[in-house]
């Protein structure tokens, strides 16, 4: 199936728990088939049977397999964050399955054989997490996977051995960032074996104060916990600015954007930083939703995988477009 209904994916649905702050949660599984080689070790004809066999512990589960994916599709899914940057959609034995909400994704034969991951809107990883487990469930009671009673499920990298799962949520930590607070909370994490990173993950980093927090390790409630307490601060954090700073602040990004040429990457996710957290305190002027940003954001990305010049051009104007009347 060729994906040529490019729908809105799940996690932007308007009815998002702490949505103001966290974007979306999200539980992802690595898991190999048992008798073939990782894909970075594997040969075309042995990926394309790793394939044919994902393919039947899929069948009936409601997911769509799409292939011959367009660079356009390609790039909507990454902003999306429906398959990673590494994903190699046009390599052999390369696949991908959604469902239809766009909630559920799996890819096949990137990292390891399967990558299978729910996202879901807001702060709602228990959610996730049941829509991950009822995937990958139905799918080991057909396809075997890889698992020693020594290192648990064995993945491509041995990092991720063990439970093979990582639970993440991304937040918007704008507030945590303009008090200076955001390095202690950020070491805080880190005692608790949490990591933070980037809107895509280890190669991408924390821009606009958008950061994927993260966990492989752990029990669910101790995720949790964390989880909640940076809500908490981040919340602590709002409240310490004056609605005529963020005013301010917001009507200073909107101008700079709207005036520029063109704009860096960099530059457009702090814009729409901005602007999400104005809209979110129901800022005067903003015209739109703290969701509507979202989706720009994704969008963003996009354009950033032109070529730096050209995607410049491009974001400046796909700003302006969107800010110039605010």
């Amino acid at each position: 199936m060729v994906l040529r209904s490019m729908a809105p994916p799940a996690w932007l649905a308007q009815d998002a728990p702490e949505g103001d702050i966290v974007v979306s949660s999200r539980v992802r599984y690595a898991r190999n088939v048992v008798g073939h080689r990782f894909p970075h070790n594997a040969k075309p004809d042995e990926l394309r049977v790793v394939l044919e066999k994902v393919k039947q512990a899929a069948a009936g589960l409601k997911l769509e397999h799409h292939q011959r994916l367009t660079e356009a599709e390609r790039d909507f899914l990454l902003g999306s964050r429906l398959v990673s940057p590494e994903f190699q959609h046009r390599e052999p034995g390369r696949s991908l399955f959604l469902d239809k909400p766009r909630s559920v994704s799996l890819m096949v034969n990137e990292e390891d054989h399967v990558r299978l991951q729910a996202l879901t809107a807001g702060w709602s990883l228990r959610t996730a997490q049941a829509a991950a487990d009822a995937v990958l469930e139905a799918m080991a009671a057909k396809q075997p996977f890889m698992w020693s009673e020594a290192h648990g499920y064995l993945t491509a990298s041995p990092y991720n051995a063990g439970e093979a799962r990582r639970r993440s949520a991304l937040f918007h930590l704008i507030a945590l960032a303009h008090t200076k607070r955001l390095p202690a909370v950020l070491n805080a994490l880190a005692a608790w074996d949490l990591t933070a990173r980037g809107l895509f993950g280890e190669s991408s980093r924390a821009v606009g104060a958008f950061f994927q927090v993260s966990a492989i390790r752990g029990h669910l409630p101790e995720f949790v916990g964390a989880c909640e307490y940076l809500i908490a601060e981040e919340r602590k954090a709002r409240r310490e600015v004056t609605r005529r700073e963020l005013e301010q602040k917001a009507r200073a990004a909107v101008e700079f954007a709207v005036a520029s040429a063109s704009v860096t990457l960099a530059d457009a996710l702090r814009v729409l930083a901005w602007v999400r957290w104005a809209a979110s305190a129901g800022v005067d002027g903003t015209n739109a939703s703290f969701r509507e940003v979202d989706s720009w954001v994704s969008t963003m990305e996009v354009h950033g995988t032109q070529d730096s010049e050209t995607a410049a051009r491009h974001r400046a104007v796909f700003l302006r477009e969107r800010l110039e009347n605010n």
